[in-house]
């Protein structure tokens, strides 16, 4: 399996977090360990960072791949929503600077048998802890396929709607409703194939399916709720002048990630019609990029799958 990685934006991080020797980093989605190893080799000889990542496979390249960095580095398998529990071990409660990226490695898309993928036949799973009994989720989280053959009609137009902005959402369910009845929906291309089926033929430069299977990965893994923990939870554990950095490739995360650092940083709460302001609330970041930062034609000829990213940093007052 090609597992080269780049990370995207990776200068630009750097440049936000401005990694120092006595600092501590958490990277809350290590994957492949790229962004780490920028941030530990701008924090030498002293700086540490703490990458998390739900995914054991992704882990496993990752150790690897920072062991050059020793002790400097530690790994742990467990979601970022809840990285304030996953440090307790480690005696600490707060750090100078945090990132997220929240795109799928290519470790995951890649890997056939993982069913991110409708490029392979595989089958329909789509978790990122797949195949890892001890992995940091519960083993009640269903599969894409349990999804696909086990959920109404409603139910599935409204994943296909909330977590894919699919318009043609009604058509594609009914039709894997019926397609289902003569047998189970259990691979990639299966599926795909149906949703091909479901919609008009476009000018559309991106697969039929691309929203659909975009929908079920975010839903399987509760990608948003997660996200949204996991902003709440970062806040927190940044120390005064700490910085945090999303990466996002879609609006429906870059959507969240914006109004959660809007809300940070308000100045007043009080109601809308009130004359003067009086309620003294103190906002708790600045916002270092008014708009998102977005790779440049360069990056995006070198590395296709960074074409959609888009970058807000926080800085914690």
């Amino acid at each position: 399996m090609d597992i080269s990685h780049i990370p995207v934006l990776c200068n630009k991080i750097v440049e936000f977090l401005k990694p120092k020797s006595d600092g501590v980093y958490i990277d809350g989605t290590v994957g492949l360990g790229g962004h780490s190893t920028a941030i530990l080799k701008a924090a030498a000889p002293n700086g540490h960072i703490f990458g998390i990542d739900l995914d054991a496979d992704a882990l496993t390249v990752a150790k690897d791949r920072l062991q050059i960095f020793g002790e400097r580095c530690s790994l742990i398998n467990g979601n970022f929503a809840e990285m304030n529990v996953l440090l307790e071990s480690h005696a600490v409660h707060a750090v100078d600077g945090i990132l997220l990226d929240l795109g799928v490695s290519s470790l995951q898309l890649d890997a056939p048998h993982r069913g991110f993928s409708f490029n392979h036949t595989a089958p329909l799973d789509m978790r990122m802890n797949s195949g890892h009994k001890n992995d940091a989720a519960p083993e009640t989280m269903p599969t894409a396929m349990q999804v696909v053959n086990n959920s109404t009609a409603d139910v599935l137009v409204d994943i296909f709607r909330r977590y894919g902005e699919e318009r043609f959402a009604k058509r594609i369910a009914h039709r894997i409703v019926t397609a289902r009845r003569h047998e189970p929906i259990t691979t990639t291309t299966q599926l795909a194939e149906i949703v091909k089926q479901s919609v008009p033929k476009g000018r559309s430069k991106i697969h039929p399916a691309t929203r659909v299977f975009q929908a079920l990965r975010i839903y399987v893994n509760a990608e948003l709720e997660n996200l949204m923990a996991g902003l709440d939870v970062a806040v927190t554990l940044l120390k005064p002048n700490g910085c945090l950095c999303v990466i996002s490739f879609h609006s429906l995360e870059d959507r969240i990630v914006k109004r959660r650092f809007q809300t940070w940083a308000r100045t007043c709460i009080c109601p809308p019609k009130t004359p003067i302001c009086i309620c003294e609330h103190r906002p708790s970041v600045e916002i270092l990029t008014k708009r998102p930062v977005l790779p440049d034609a360069t990056e995006v000829q070198h590395n296709p799958r960074a074409r959609s990213a888009k970058l807000r940093v926080a800085h914690k007052l």
